[in-house]
């Protein structure tokens, strides 16, 4: 598992009822033009939004229609038994990954608390291969999950702790993860560092925004780091990032696909305005398509 990975929308109706068909048709899309893998129900799925049993339907939706060995799939909750559970299904149905949040209600948890929590769900998972792969997001969980227990949970279980995704935007905090424990899977969240992961050793990117800029950004993983292209996925990032981010990434499925119930967001997400709809449009081009 590695390159670029879309963090992928979930589209659903006007009442918040997930659809099957338009979440593959996309899925399907973003790996035929230049992701490497896919990310379900993070947090530009909205994961925390849906209920358990959503989230098992959608989990199952996406194993049964795409290939698994590029999957990776969300289950991180506040509650250890709900993150089990949802975490055992998704070995059950094959997934590699597990990408999992720290309990981000009672903050901020003492290390040893967190290293307790990850030890908890590692043991209940007992000899299942699932991957636990942290997900550092401290601008939702209000804490950066601490190097020192990454290290620790790394040395307990090496092959279950062995990557993570950094939302930070910290590129020193990932260097420093590679650099201690190499051979460590370390995805930042921004495209924009793919012009220096070679010799930082990162893994790729998980990203919301390459569900737009995924073409031009698999040439940049294939080696054309051009200041031109970089200049471009920049521009494009900085595009969808300047509004609300979840609905300004479906909405510009929605300029793709033609299809109107992409616009749809789970509350407390919101339609983008029309100002903010012709703004978008303005700053960000039609995506290459290959297929």
């Amino acid at each position: 598992m590695q390159g670029i990975i879309a963090a992928v929308p979930t589209p659903v109706d006007a009442a918040g009822v997930p659809s099957e068909t338009l979440f593959l048709e996309h899925a399907r899309w973003a790996l035929a033009n230049g992701c490497d893998g896919l990310n379900v129900l993070g947090s530009t799925g909205e994961a925390n939004s849906f209920d358990s049993a959503t989230r098992r339907q959608i989990m199952a939706w996406a194993a049964r229609g795409l290939d698994l060995d590029r999957l990776m799939v969300g289950t991180g909750t506040p509650s250890l038994a709900e993150t089990i559970s949802l975490t055992i299904h998704a070995d059950d149905l094959g997934y590699p990954v597990a990408l999992v949040l720290p309990p981000y209600y009672y903050t901020p948890p003492s290390e040893d608390g967190l290293v307790r929590w990850y030890t908890a769900l590692h043991e209940a998972l007992g000899d299942r291969p699932i991957k636990v792969w942290f997900y550092n997001y401290p601008q939702m969980t209000g804490f950066v999950i601490p190097e020192e227990v990454i290290a620790r949970l790394h040395a307990l279980a090496p092959e279950r702790f062995n990557g993570i995704k950094d939302s930070s935007g910290d590129l020193d905090y990932c260097r420093r993860i590679v650099t201690a424990h190499p051979g460590f899977a370390v995805f930042p969240s921004s495209e924009t560092s793919l012009s220096v992961a070679p010799e930082a050793g990162f893994a790729g990117c998980i990203s919301a925004t390459v569900n737009q800029s995924a073409p031009l950004c698999a040439r940049v993983w294939k080696g054309e780091a051009t200041p031109t292209l970089m200049e471009q996925i920049g521009n494009i990032r900085a595009a969808i990032a300047a509004g609300p981010l979840i609905p300004s990434v479906k909405h510009l499925v929605t300029r793709r696909t033609g299809n109107p119930l992409w616009a749809n967001a789970v509350p407390p997400f919101t339609k983008l305005s029309d100002p903010e709809r012709a703004a978008l449009d303005h700053m960000v081009p039609e995506e290459e398509t290959v297929a």
